[in-house]
């Protein structure tokens, strides 16, 4: 059967994550139900990362085996008209050779997280940034950011529930930045562990409000102990931006 990478974009507000769970709707199960609405077959779509519940995607890869060798901007219409009215939609479907693999095949991913700093509440932004009240020294942010980069023992900023068989991650680079009312955290890496990125605005945090600094960024991190760095940013702000393969 022919293989097709999807890349999709998806609101998380009402999934429970990216993964099919019993507790809720989720965007995979959302995908393989217009897969069944497509192709009248029940077939497994894997992504590239589980998103958790609440979090977006501008830029999430999966791969389905479909049986029927479509032109791929048929099944990308096809999936898109079977989706509705989720706030799913496949941006673009390509045909692969049966070795991709949407998970295994990335070499690196990226996130972005958004904050709205800001006295008013953020109205139109709520559940799609991060409504952080005082103001936020972005500068403080961006350079203490820095010293999470390169390769390290993530330990205090890996959720307890990680399934990551090793805490050992390499974050190429992370960036902290202000457009107006809007901080944008973003980050890559070849892989994240669960909750590493929200774990790490949620630290940063603490530095643009003057509680930390970079130096306690750092110590958090020599610490190798989750009570050791700051709280865990809700997942509202959080967007899976790409998802590159080689």
């Amino acid at each position: 059967m022919p293989r097709f990478k999807l890349t999709i974009e998806y609101d998380g507000t009402p999934f429970v994550g990216w993964q099919r769970q019993d507790n809720g709707p989720s965007v995979q199960a959302a995908l393989e139900a217009a897969v069944r609405g497509y192709c009248q077959v029940d077939a497994l779509v894997q992504g590239a990362g589980r998103t958790d519940a609440g979090v977006h995607a501008l830029g999430q890869v999966a791969h389905v085996d479909l049986p029927r060798d479509d032109r791929p901007e048929v099944v990308a219409n096809a999936l898109n008209a079977h989706l509705r009215p989720h706030p799913v939609a496949v941006l673009k479907a390509e045909k692969v050779g049966e070795d991709f693999h949407a998970r295994f095949s990335a070499i690196e991913r990226g996130y972005i997280y958004r904050i709205v700093n800001r006295r008013a509440p953020a109205v139109l932004e709520a559940g799609h940034a991060w409504w952080v009240s005082p103001p936020l020294d972005v500068a403080a942010m961006h350079d203490a950011a820095q010293v999470l980069i390169g390769k390290h023992d993530f330990s205090s900023f890996r959720a307890a529930e990680c399934q990551a068989e090793s805490p050992v991650k390499t974050i190429d680079e992370i960036n902290v930045t202000r457009d107006g009312e809007v901080i944008a955290l973003t980050a890559r890496a070849r892989s994240f562990l669960h909750h590493q990125v929200r774990n790490i605005v949620g630290t940063l945090k603490f530095v643009g409000e003057g509680k930390w600094t970079k130096a306690d960024v750092k110590a958090a991190l020599d610490a190798h102990d989750r009570s050791a760095a700051g709280p865990t940013a809700p997942p509202d702000g959080l967007y899976l931006t790409y998802v590159k393969y080689p």
